[in-house]
């Protein structure tokens, strides 16, 4: 059985606050090959880790990220929406997969890539996000590693593909079978999907031959996975 990347949602969602420095930890104590992290830019341009447009569902705070400055959001959330280089930092090898969902722009894009680049960290960074946003990223940085994501079983267009020059193609778990793999695999891609959380689904991924699974789960994600590659005579 290939080994499937375990990526953590957020870092550990189910323990410790999402987009945190101590989810992100905890979730590579926990296995994980990597963690994904959501990361928009802040009224003064400098990248954080929220998921949202606004404070509220995490912070209880209404303001929306753009309108405010790092600093601002340093006081409003005692300091616990980190920058992308304080996460980067605090990760120290660990893998991290960058969704952009406020990105649009080459020049916002740019702001997140320098980013990784000022802390040393490209070797082991790569974004998703949709079409519109891994352009940007692309424009901004010809070498990133990009993970396309895909909302539908329409094939993303050959002119698109050719744009942004992903390795991987991501999709709600949902939508991959074994077929949709067999075929993305034989068209040169990596196939990555979002969040499977229950055993079940993870199980159906795992046989659908993907790559790498994105959960919310990780501790049961990578005890799915070790056991999987273990002989069925010590299952």
């Amino acid at each position: 059985m290939q080994n499937v990347t375990v990526v953590a949602h957020r870092g550990d969602p189910y323990r410790v606050r999402e987009n945190t420095v101590a989810s992100l930890r905890s979730a590579l104590e926990l296995g994980a090959d990597a963690v994904e992290i959501d990361v928009r830019l802040t009224r003064d341009g400098v990248p954080v880790l929220l998921h949202d447009e606004t404070l509220k569902r995490l912070w209880e705070h209404e303001r929306p990220l753009a309108s405010l400055s790092a600093d601002e959001v340093r006081g409003l959330t005692d300091g616990g929406v980190p920058t992308l280089a304080e996460a980067l930092a605090a990760t120290g090898g660990g893998r991290l997969m960058l969704d952009l969902p406020g990105t649009r722009e080459v020049r916002t894009a740019r702001r997140i890539v320098d980013a990784v680049r000022e802390a040393g960290a490209a070797d082991r960074v790569y974004y998703c996000a949709d079409a519109a946003a891994m352009l940007a990223v692309r424009g901004a940085d010809p070498s990133a590693e990009i993970a396309l994501t895909c909302t539908s079983l329409a094939p993303p267009r050959p002119a698109l593909l050719a744009a942004v020059k992903p390795r991987w193609l991501n999709y709600r778990w949902p939508l991959v079978d074994h077929d949709l793999a067999a075929r993305i695999h034989h068209d040169g891609y990596l196939v990555a999907v979002w969040t499977p959380d229950t055993r079940r689904s993870m199980r159906r991924m795992i046989d659908a031959g993907v790559d790498s699974i994105t959960t919310n789960r990780v501790d049961v994600l990578c005890a799915l996975r070790d056991r999987a590659s273990r002989p069925s005579s010590e299952r």
